[in-house]
């Protein structure tokens, strides 16, 4: 069991992914309304490579700072753009009064097998979180890998990367999901021996499909314990999924508390149910005034 004190310093951050379509848009805003009454420390709304995404990012953040009254995040990568380019979505960010951003050095566009610089782009996340903090006042979340990207060479070096993401300016790191408690907490304790001193956020993936779950796990090589594989098997139902994904993520997130936490990141795919339980399970409070004011659970 959690102490008042405990519940009063924990606090929640949400992930959400701009909507491709009118039911889409629909379905994002009723994850803030679920969510809201929860009263996260900030949400963050995701941001891809090209045009019509980032036109979608930019909506959708106008959309949820504007009706939720919430703290909100822009994602940011380097990927396709310029320094400017990526400079003017910053700066665009910060005339609509968003001065979160989490930066990201982003995924290989589609059918490409590595990340390529552009030509007059960032070449990695340190680059891009340095021209950030020349270029104006931004509150900057980075990444960390608990099992280390996939990318990097070993978990030292990435750890090394993410040093020089800290030391660049960021003020925190999320982490990729990840299903094992002690891979976080291993992971923590060498980037503090690291001289990191930022919070170290884990993020927390509630598993709505098992299916489609082992597959972005495969794609960003996070491990999907066998113990995990069976417990699924077993639940053919959609009410046995859901409990039981409620129930693993609750413990997870209940251990990590226990461990010193005090701020956990949803990544709620825009399906916030499970994301809501979860976080009643462990105790999080509802928010009168959000739930008065429209923004019901």
């Amino acid at each position: 069991m959690h102490t008042e004190t405990e519940k009063q310093t924990l606090s929640l951050s949400f992930e959400f992914f701009p909507p491709h379509s009118t039911n889409a848009n629909l379905r994002l805003w009723r994850s803030v309304e679920r969510l809201a009454p929860l009263a996260p420390k900030f949400v963050s709304v995701t941001y891809g490579a090209g045009g019509a995404t980032r036109e979608r990012t930019m909506a959708a953040i106008a959309t949820i700072k504007d009706r939720a009254k919430l703290n909100i995040a822009g994602h940011l990568t380097c990927v396709g753009a310029s320094k400017a380019e990526t400079l003017g979505v910053a700066q665009a960010y910060a005339k609509m009064g968003v001065k979160r951003i989490v930066a990201l050095r982003g995924d290989a566009p589609k059918g490409e097998s590595h990340f390529t610089p552009h030509p007059e782009g960032f070449a990695s996340a340190a680059e891009l979180v340095e021209g950030l903090k020349e270029a104006g006042d931004f509150d900057i979340s980075v990444a960390a890998y608990p099992e280390k990207h996939p990318d990097a060479l070993s978990l030292e070096a990435d750890i090394e990367n993410l040093k020089r993401k800290v030391d660049a300016g960021a003020s925190q790191a999320i982490t990729q999901f990840f299903f094992d408690k002690d891979d976080f907490l291993r992971f923590r304790d060498l980037a503090v021996k690291a001289g990191i001193s930022v919070p170290i956020i884990p993020g927390i993936l509630p598993i709505e499909n098992f299916e489609k779950m082992t597959r972005f796990a495969k794609m960003c090589q996070a491990n999907v314990p066998d113990w995990m594989h069976k417990a699924f098997e077993n639940a053919n139902t959609p009410e046995a999924v859901e409990v039981l994904s409620t129930a693993l993520a609750t413990e997870m997130c209940d251990d990590l508390m226990q461990e010193g936490v005090r701020h956990l990141h949803f990544y709620t795919l825009n399906n916030p149910n499970l994301t809501y339980n979860i976080c009643r399970a462990i105790g999080v409070p509802v928010d009168g005034f959000a739930a008065q004011n429209g923004l019901v659970a």
